[in-house]
């Protein structure tokens, strides 16, 4: 194995360059992933164009990975249940075990936060706390799924990340359950890969909306579970749910689009007791105006969405592992770690093309 990784690091925003970092020597609570392949983020991306800054450069990033343990110390091997050569995925946040938040199972809002590739900057030892790298470190606390060695390398790459959050969502969040009908506004890889949570959950009845521009998503959308798409540029969204819910509205909407417009479409085509899940930021301090009414009239739940939890990304592996959809094709560009400033700059709507989810392969 090499002493040295190689790795893409954002020193400021808009400039990536490429370093050297020595592998670290793993103590026994620890370990080293040869990372195999990383999502570009969408919060990757804002970080990268300056318009979230919230995090700490120089920053090596990535935190939607897949890789095989490198090394593994012997009690790190024995508290995730993995050996040398096992693929893995881990989730971005770390536990310190002990606040509020990581006693209470919720590691994603810990007091005391590690974690890979957005909370930690490179100038921390060991250094690799990002999968935009050739090798990433495996702290203490970290939180590690073994996944099957039959799950495709693009497919896995989205476990941890998009397909467990769709599982938080849609389930834990907005109480899907079966029979009902849900809505999900967004044709990004989130609003896409949230229909196979919904049918996985059992739905009657799963409504995906987007605009003409995701035309060549449309096929895919059908072919992940979606029984209807509607183009918001085409039709009238809350018309066209009225039409196909006999005016009843849908039990659950995902939201995830990040525009005011859409969440105001929310509240119209929700029905009365249904429950709106909001997981789009719309960015900065910008309000969005709504009619209050609807709130009262309808008794709607509104719910808001951050991340997920060790239960989603647990129900994630499983559906990844099952074979049944065919994730893999939401990975629709690939780049090496010399390429990154271009796959994020793609990744951002820029240039040619509008890929659905791009990644890094670091080797």
């Amino acid at each position: 194995m090499a002493d040295k990784s190689l790795a893409a690091v954002l020193e400021r925003p808009g400039k990536v360059t490429l370093r050297e970092f020595p592998v670290p020597d793993i103590g026994p609570d620890e370990g080293l992933l040869k990372v195999e392949m990383v999502g570009i983020c969408s919060t990757d991306v804002k970080i990268y164009q300056g318009k979230v800054t919230t995090y700490p450069l120089p920053l090596i990033m990535g935190h939607e990975t897949v890789g095989s343990i490198a090394k593994i110390g012997q009690n790190a091997a024995q508290k995730w249940g993995v050996h040398e050569g096992d693929r893995v995925v881990l989730e971005a946040s770390t536990s310190c075990g002990a606040c509020e938040a990581c006693l209470t199972g919720n590691y994603r809002f810990c007091k005391n936060p590690l974690g890979y590739g957005l909370k930690t900057s490179c100038e921390v030892p060991p250094h690799l706390w990002g999968a935009y790298s050739q090798y990433m470190y495996i702290a203490p606390g970290s939180v590690v799924f073994p996944i099957g060695e039959t799950v495709p390398l693009k497919a896995a790459a989205l476990i941890a990340g998009v397909i467990a959050n769709g599982v938080q969502w849609v389930c834990f969040l907005g109480g899907v359950r079966v029979g009902d009908t849900v809505l999900i506004q967004g044709m990004g890889v989130q609003g896409v890969s949230a229909i196979v949570a919904a049918r996985e959950a059992g739905a009657k009845q799963v409504m995906i909306s987007g605009l003409s521009a995701d035309r060549e998503r449309f096929e895919l959308a059908s072919r992940l579970g979606a029984d209807h798409v509607i183009d918001v540029d085409e039709v009238d969204l809350v018309g066209r749910i009225a039409e196909l819910t006999d005016s009843r509205g849908v039990d659950v909407v995902l939201d995830v689009t990040g525009s005011a417009v859409s969440f105001g479409w929310a509240l119209e085509a929700v029905r009365k007791q249904g429950t709106v899940v909001e997981a789009g930021l719309i960015g900065g301090d910008a309000q969005v105006p709504v009619i209050l009414d609807r709130f009262v009239q309808k008794e709607i739940r509104v719910q808001g969405a951050r991340s997920k939890g060790y239960q989603a990304t647990v129900a994630a592996v499983s559906i990844a592992e099952s074979g049944r959809y065919p994730l893999e094709e939401m990975v629709t560009a690939e780049h090496s770690l010399s390429d990154c400033e271009h796959a994020l700059r793609m990744a951002a709507g820029e240039g040619d093309g509008r890929p659905l989810k791009v990644v890094l392969e670091p080797w």
